[in-house]
């Protein structure tokens, strides 16, 4: 199939051939037709698989005629990154349109987007808070707007964006066509849809808690306190171009990043406790090359797409299974491949049974020379004394 034969627009397919994608992924294939329909839909589908252009083409593709400035779509999401990141989806997808599009999150000014805002705009990306901050001032009208979308629908979830959610629902109005798109479907993410879209079209791409295809898993047992001295270790000896490495807390990240700095890494950290600027400032950086190694929480594992992650590593295992399958991700996206290791120590064995129970797969594990775990001994490590890992995912699950 390609995307002609999906109807859409010249312009759109002009843009898209720019991109270099020659046919949709199959989440594109079976939302693109049901959201040009007309019908509300519920995509559930991992990371890296498209869907992000699975509702901005069939999106753009209904607004193409244009008319003065109106709110006609507003896209909901939970972080600022993702909300740069479907803003920039959609000015790339809709650059021989004639449409306005805005974002606005927390985080940086609000005057700059006040002013987009008066000025008129088609489509609205968004995140809950600062959208109903922008409500609360009135300069965000409601009454001509055809499309909702509510992405990323189980981090809202998890961040506890869902009752800021169903406020900013009760302002809109009852006629639209309501798109939601999330990993997992958890108990109030499946009550929430059946609350607002009306008899949906289901997608699901892949089960629940499926890695995407193309990520090779490792998880590398190790004392924590060796950690460290192993990440750098397979840093080099793998000659790793773009890594992101994830903690569990912004403490961590912070002393990891200065670690790395002593040992000569091109390092950045990323997390909540940073400014707008200094989250933008990484993310380029990584994404340019500038920045070999990005240390984050999970504030990356949803949304974040820079290209050409060649590894990612746990440095520490996240809260959930399903973080977990988040995180990894973000490499091996948009069919590529790539590699997901995981440094885990002896009292993170559980966290490993819970992801391994999740995804249905037991993870290798691998010993590496001169970094055997001292304490207790994990189920049939192979020893490997030559540096050529098949990696996979792994790492480890620790509170502190």
């Amino acid at each position: 199939m390609t995307f002609e034969e999906l109807g859409l627009a010249p312009e759109i397919i002009r843009a898209v051939k720019e991109k270099k994608y020659e046919s949709p992924t199959p989440i594109q294939a079976k939302a693109i037709p049901a959201i040009l329909e007309g019908r509300d839909v519920i995509g559930c589908a991992q990371t890296g698989t498209g869907k992000t252009a699975g509702f901005t083409l069939p999106i753009l593709h209904r607004l193409r005629a244009g008319r003065s400035p109106s709110l006609r779509v507003l896209v909901l999401v939970p972080t600022r990154e993702l909300a740069a990141q479907v803003y920039e989806s959609i000015r790339t997808y809709g650059r021989y349109l004639r449409l306005r599009t805005e974002v606005v999150f927390g985080g940086v000014g609000i005057r700059s987007q006040t002013e987009a805002l008066r000025y008129g705009v088609d489509i609205l990306v968004a995140t809950p808070g600062r959208l109903l901050d922008h409500m609360r001032r009135a300069h965000v009208k409601f009454m001509n707007l055809e499309v909702l979308v509510i992405d990323e629908a189980d981090r809202m979830l998890d961040m506890g964006f869902i009752p800021d959610v169903r406020t900013i629902l009760k302002s809109l109005p009852h006629r639209r066509q309501t798109l939601l798109f999330s990993a997992t479907m958890p108990e109030e993410v499946q009550k929430l849809a059946n609350e607002i879209l009306s008899q949906p079209k289901v997608i699901e791409i892949a089960g629940q808690g499926t890695p995407a295809n193309g990520i090779r898993q490792t998880v590398y047992p190790v004392d924590a306190a060796r950690k460290r001295d192993l990440l750098i270790h397979l840093i080099d000896k793998e000659k790793m171009d773009q890594v992101l490495v994830f903690t569990r807390t912004k403490h961590r990240a912070d002393r990891l990043t200065e670690q790395l700095e002593q040992k000569g890494k091109r390092v950045a950290a990323l997390h909540s406790n940073k400014s707008q600027g200094a989250r933008t400032k990484a993310l380029e950086g990584f994404r340019n090359g500038a920045i070999q190694v990005l240390v984050a929480t999970n504030i990356a594992a949803r949304g974040l797409d820079v290209k050409g992650i060649s590894h990612v590593v746990n440095y520490e295992f996240p809260e959930t299974p399903e973080d977990y399958v988040h995180r990894i991700g973000r490499t091996a996206r948009a069919d590529a491949t790539g590699d997901a290791i995981s440094l885990m120590s002896p009292n993170e064995r559980g966290n490993l049974r819970d992801i391994e129970r999740l995804i249905g797969v037991k993870i290798p594990q691998v010993t590496m020379a001169g970094f055997e775990c001292r304490g207790e001994v994990l189920e049939a490590p192979v020893r490997v004394r030559t540096f050529r890992p098949r990696r996979h995912n792994g790492n480890g699950w620790r509170r502190h």
